[in-house]
């Protein structure tokens, strides 16, 4: 499709211009003023136009369970997860598709999936996310969650005996499955990328990460992981490898440009300058991060150092949204609390950087994504300036990175193909989509969460808490 984008406003280092903006095919090929109608005329006046956003972290399939799990921090939290978490593969397929709507309509064009799958049906699994994206036709990012240890080695031992029972599959499994969905899915000409994502180190052995490695360079994939979430992922470190995470993911080889990170959270400045030397990029999850008391990770530093950040929602049971926009603005002014040298802070322009370039570099895309730019492709957001919560006129990027900007996606086009138009997403239908997320679910009360109780006493023995009986 060739259409061209008549008198729309665009961001430039000083100030706005408005241009044409000519698309043919998946790509832009020319912007300028006044220029000759390429194919279909798009009605640009009143409107921002910005390269699409990248969701660089999150889980699908968490959906169906937001709003629900109590405050607990993430080791926690992750127990109550697991007691609710079984799913089936149409479930997967739903809740996919409602994280690619909400992250569409706050201006999304990618999607980092890092997917959890369902025992015993793991490619069944990653097909349902799979063809959930195809349908709706967002640039998605599908990284199969995977470990190979189990569940309570991911809790420091404090010096108590380690005795944990083997995970259900073989590293050697594992690794296979891995390769089997890259044959089966990774398809990056029709916008579906396969990355190796070992879950982070508290819950992987050397021999998974080592195996990822190989994959990566084998079918040149991107690596994606957890990294530092909390304090007690800090302490484990230690444990298993007597120095930080950072430095020994360096040592094995895990850390180069084709690198994401989640979280991040508990780097020190040696950490930081690794990640910096190895090209490694920071994704910031900053309400996750606040929701699950893990603390806030130095995102000023990261970028006095020359570290990529950019940004994601990150699931949605410890967001619980998959709203892009609230929280690259979280995460943006959420750190002018920790610098006081306010020439550090993040500009509503940076963020949108960030959260469009910053993601594509963190993607291995950084030539081909994240910048309105002649020969870039052609994911683009179009919003509407004259929408109330754009309103009064003053700063179009200041009013959608620091306001609270309400359906105000105009347009959004990914590869060149349109798939918002007047503010409704025309590639799938989202009545029917909502209809169902309703009659699967239910409303709880006082939802029990067996799993928690177990693990607490350990966990806030290891952590310094007091006991729980005395609180």
């Amino acid at each position: 499709m060739n259409f061209t984008i008549q008198n729309v406003l665009i961001p430039q280092a000083e100030g706005y211009a408005t241009v044409d903006v000519e698309i043919e095919g998946d790509r832009i090929s020319g912007i300028a003023s006044h220029l000759e109608v390429v194919g279909t005329a798009v009605d640009g006046q009143n409107k921002l136009l910005l390269p699409g956003f990248i969701n660089a972290h999150t889980h699908s399939s968490e959906m169906w369970h937001r709003g629900l799990i109590p405050m607990l921090p993430l080791e926690l939290w992750l127990a109550a997860l697991y007691d609710i978490t079984p799913l089936d593969p149409e479930q997967v397929y739903l809740s996919a598709l409602g994280t690619a709507v909400e992250t569409i309509l706050s201006g999304g064009t990618s999607v980092v999936d890092h997917l959890v799958l369902i025992p015993g049906k793991e490619l069944e699994t990653i097909a349902a996310a799979v063809k959930a994206y195809r349908e709706i036709g967002i640039r998605a990012f599908v990284a199969p969650l995977v470990q190979d240890e189990s569940f309570a080695a991911g809790v420091p031992s404090g010096g108590s005996e380690k005795n944990y029972a083997a995970y259900f599959r073989s590293t050697a499994a594992t690794l296979e499955l891995i390769e089997t969905a890259v044959k089966q899915f990774h398809r990056p000409d029709e916008g579906v990328y396969i990355l190796v994502a070992p879950t982070g180190i508290q819950l992987s052995t050397d021999a998974l990460f080592e195996g990822c490695i190989e994959l990566s360079e084998r079918y040149d994939l991107c690596r994606h992981s957890h990294l530092l979430e909390t304090l007690a992922q800090q302490l484990l470190a230690q444990e298993k490898y007597g120095c930080s995470a950072v430095e020994h993911l360096k040592e094995i080889g895990y850390l180069s440009h084709k690198t994401s990170l989640a979280h991040c959270v508990w780097l020190n400045d040696s950490d930081i300058e690794i990640l910096a030397q190895t090209q490694s990029t920071v994704v910031h999850n900053p309400l996750s991060n606040l929701r699950l008391g893990s603390g806030i990770a130095p995102i000023l530093k990261y970028r006095q150092a020359g570290v990529n950040v950019t940004f994601g929602c990150d699931g949605a049971s410890s967001n619980d949204s998959q709203d892009l926009l609230e929280a690259i603005k979280i995460g943006s002014i959420l750190h002018n609390t920790t610098d006081r040298d306010y020439h550090h802070w993040i500009t509503p322009l940076q963020a949108v950087e960030m959260a469009s370039k910053g993601g594509a570099i963190g993607l291995n895309l950084g030539d081909e994504l994240g910048a309105i730019a002649v020969g870039q492709k052609a994911d683009l957001v179009l919003y509407n300036l004259t929408n109330l919560s754009l309103l009064p006129r003053t700063d179009p990027i200041g009013l959608l990175i620091l306001g609270r900007p309400t359906q105000v996606v105009h347009s959004v086009w990914i590869d060149g193909k349109q798939i918002v138009a007047d503010g409704k997403v025309k590639t799938i239908n989202v009545d029917g989509l909502r209809q169902e997320l309703f009659s699967r679910s239910q409303w709880y009360n006082n939802l029990q969460f067996p799993s928690v109780s177990p693990m607490e006493e350990r966990y806030r023995t290891v952590m310094g808490l007091p006991d729980k009986s005395s609180v």
